[in-house]
């Protein structure tokens, strides 16, 4: 299934500048985006922004989150 920004943002209960900040920074990175550029969110990216949310909570910064989940899809090699 897919989810339109503003889907996601009422999801999570967060705005929609928030979610394209994380997408910049590269927390998103297998996000789709349709023909036209817009981004579509999977049960994946809510998942993930589940994670994200949870760090941010435990006082981690933005490069720190990134870190994490750049060594989460490494895998066991990280």
């Amino acid at each position: 299934m897919q989810y339109s920004i503003g889907e996601v943002a009422n999801l999570a209960g967060i705005s929609i500048s928030t979610l394209r900040y994380y997408d910049r920074e590269g927390l998103f990175p297998n996000l789709e985006r349709s023909g036209g550029g817009i981004r579509r969110f999977t049960d994946k990216e809510i998942e993930t922004l589940g994670i994200i949310e949870c760090l941010k909570t435990s006082g981690l910064s933005i490069q720190e989150i990134k870190q994490f989940l750049d060594w989460c899809q490494e895998g066991d090699s990280s």
